[in-house]
């Protein structure tokens, strides 16, 4: 009891300052008590939030990986898909475009062929040989009947012959000097006494000039002959 009693008279003894201090003390240990139960609150509110905030882009970085991706994917699907196309198309044109031929085995080289004359190419036409006739009676009465022939001129070789006979008896230089035609100044010549008018009149292109020449002699005569009296086959004398 003592005890009690001491405790009881000392406070007693509190003086106004001492209470006051007491109180404040008591509330500064609230004030204390709230602002750290503010400050805890705070600091987990904001921990909460902090940790809301972290979760809610931990999402979103996972929402755009995944669409990353399935881009990544499907770009790798198109790539594949255009590699296979192009594949495709690149057998289909190699199965197309056909293989070479293999090289042709080289061969020794021949010596190139001279190129043939137009001389060789063409055929070559035998020319008939000039036909040859004797200086001879029977060669210039030939040869006047072949040129008397392509003339047109009519005559055969007895005619001829059997004309020249009586006339010349087959001497080309012979004259006649006697007749009238002589003693006019234009004597009969040759082989069938033509005179020179008539052999000029009647010459046939192709022979000579000279009047004495067998052959144009000849047929100067029957070309007259054949305008006179048909052909040198109807004359029987002189004509």
């Amino acid at each position: 009891m003592p005890k009690h009693s001491r405790f009881h008279s000392y406070s007693r003894k509190l003086t106004g300052s001492h209470k006051i201090a007491i109180v404040g003390v008591a509330a500064l240990g609230v004030t204390t008590v709230v602002v750290s139960a503010g400050t805890s609150s705070a600091e987990t509110t904001s921990q909460a939030v902090t940790s809301a905030h972290v979760a809610y882009s931990t999402e979103q970085i996972k929402d755009v990986k995944a669409s990353l991706t399935d881009q990544l994917a499907g770009s790798s699907v198109k790539v594949e898909a255009i590699a296979a196309q192009k594949k495709a198309e690149e057998a289909a044109r190699q199965k197309a475009t056909p293989k070479p031929q293999a090289a042709p085995q080289k061969t020794e080289a021949r010596p190139a062929e001279q190129p043939a004359s137009r001389s060789a190419q063409r055929p070559q036409i035998q020319q008939p040989a000039p036909k040859t006739y004797a200086n001879n009676l029977d060669g210039w009465i030939r040869e006047s009947l072949d040129i008397m022939q392509s003339k047109g001129i009519p005559g055969s070789y007895s005619g001829l012959y059997r004309n020249i006979m009586r006339e010349s008896s087959g001497n080309p230089m012979a004259i006649n000097g006697w007749d009238t035609n002589a003693a006019m100044g234009i004597p009969s010549k040759g082989l069938l006494q033509v005179i020179q008018p008539t052999f000029n009149a009647y010459h046939v292109p192709g022979t000579s000039w000279n009047i004495y020449d067998p052959v144009a002699n000849i047929t100067a005569a029957c070309n007259y002959a054949a305008h006179r009296y048909g052909s040198m086959d109807n004359v029987n004398s002189a004509y």
